[in-house]
């Protein structure tokens, strides 16, 4: 018997359960496209707008929406119902002049945060690994799955980049070191917002990270939970952050 691959389908019992869907009123859910985030953090557009924006009631009609063109995820129209949409990614719905960002909340959930027209244009991206390739030039990977040449400038995994979603070009650079505004994205402090204090010294994985919040408190989670978002201030607009 050869091999049968992975399925095209998901149950709502398997999905992520950060998904607002009901586990036990249906049985299938929507599987989402392999795409630029991994399944488990990511959610297909029919369920962004259907569940979590209320744009729809049935899929039929979030797709209907879809297929016309009127979603565009990081500047660019997607007409793919099933397309994954994940942290940090712009939603715009033209028509409804409407805008969001993507971004953690308390209790291992996301948010679709409202945002102005200026930020549409700009998102922010996690260094995950750098290579240099033919020619010297040094390639970018970000947590997105896109990839940036560069011909010069330091960046460290870790780092974060502010993009250009349309022009694909680095505009600004966040270096990941204590001082820096961070939001927490993933563990038991996912959501929480402050100044990162310290870094520790632990090998790989388990490197862990201090942050202290706005109501001083002091959390320590991963190094690689920990999003920076901003130096003196942020250059997103984040809930509750002024």
């Amino acid at each position: 018997m050869g091999k049968k691959g992975s399925t095209r389908h998901m149950k709502r019992q398997m999905s992520p359960k950060f998904w607002p869907i009901h586990r036990k009123e249906a049985v299938w859910a929507v599987r989402p496209s392999p795409g630029p985030h991994p399944s488990k953090v990511s959610t297909p557009l029919t369920v962004v707008l259907r569940d979590f924006l209320g744009f729809a009631e049935t899929a039929k009609e979030a797709n209907r929406i879809i297929k016309e063109g009127k979603v565009k995820v990081d500047g660019k129209i997607r007409r793919d119902a099933r397309y994954s949409v994940g942290l940090m990614d712009v939603l715009e719905l033209q028509e409804a002049d409407q805008r969001y960002r993507v971004l953690p909340k308390h209790g291992g959930r996301f948010i679709f945060h409202p945002i102005s027209k200026a930020e549409t244009d700009y998102k922010l991206c996690r260094i995950v690994g750098k290579t240099t390739v033919r020619g010297g030039k040094t390639q970018l990977n970000l947590h997105d799955g896109r990839n940036v040449l560069l011909e010069e400038g330091s960046y460290d995994v870790g780092d974060i980049v502010k993009l250009d979603v349309v022009e694909q070009e680095i505009i600004d650079h966040i270096s990941f070191k204590p001082g820096v505004r961070v939001i927490i994205t993933g563990g038991r402090s996912q959501g929480q917002y402050g100044i990162l204090l310290d870094l520790g010294k632990e090998p790989g994985k388990k490197r862990t990270a201090i942050i202290r919040t706005p109501e001083n408190d002091d959390v320590r989670t991963l190094a690689s939970y920990v999003f920076a978002v901003g130096t003196e201030t942020p250059l997103i607009s984040l809930p509750g952050v002024e």
